[in-house]
């Protein structure tokens, strides 16, 4: 099993030097103006300790025991559902990206595998909080070169990943399995 961190923008794991990378064209998308693919809608009632509700989601929501909450079991928090977000995001930009760097994704869910982690940071008493995230990618029957490939691009096209970039120190981990 080989493993490799990649670490924001990629510059030590894909041995490019901070000067090429400043120099790398930023691909912009106007999201004010930019036609609308798909809109979610949630409503969330009673903050940490309440619950959500949306179209294709009823959830209830506790406040971690790590936060001085209770932990419901049964119950999820802000940040595990922006983790599922991302995680499932990603992957979704792995295998749209793949075809185009001429790498063939496993074909059973179970070979390809985003791991997501989101740290609530800082100080609760200051309210000065924010977020660190870390994806750990496995994937089945490809070279460690070619899933570093995949997830350099994913990280370009991924909306989460462009939503967070340099707001959310982020960190990717690839083992191929």
């Amino acid at each position: 099993m080989a493993s490799r961190t990649l670490a924001p923008l990629m510059r030590s794991a894909m041995g490019v030097s901070p000067r090429l990378v400043s120099s790398i064209s930023r691909r912009c998308l106007n999201t004010e103006s930019a036609p609308s693919l798909y809109a979610a809608h949630a409503k969330v009632v009673g903050a940490r300790v309440g619950r959500v509700e949306g179209e294709n989601l009823q959830v209830d929501l506790t406040m971690a025991k790590a936060l001085g909450g209770k932990g419901d079991a049964g119950k999820t928090n802000p940040e595990e559902l922006f983790a599922a977000g991302y995680g499932a995001c990603f992957q979704s930009a792995m295998n749209a990206v793949a075809p185009s760097l001429g790498v063939k994704m496993p074909s059973k869910p179970e070979d390809s595998i985003v791991e997501a982690t989101v740290h609530l940071v800082g100080s609760m008493k200051d309210l000065d909080m924010g977020l660190r995230a870390e994806l750990l990618v496995k994937v089945k029957g490809l070279e460690k070169e070619d899933l570093e490939k995949v997830v350099h691009k994913a990280r370009q096209v991924c909306p989460y990943s462009r939503a967070t970039k340099e707001n959310v120190y982020t960190t990717v981990r690839c083992e191929t399995m």
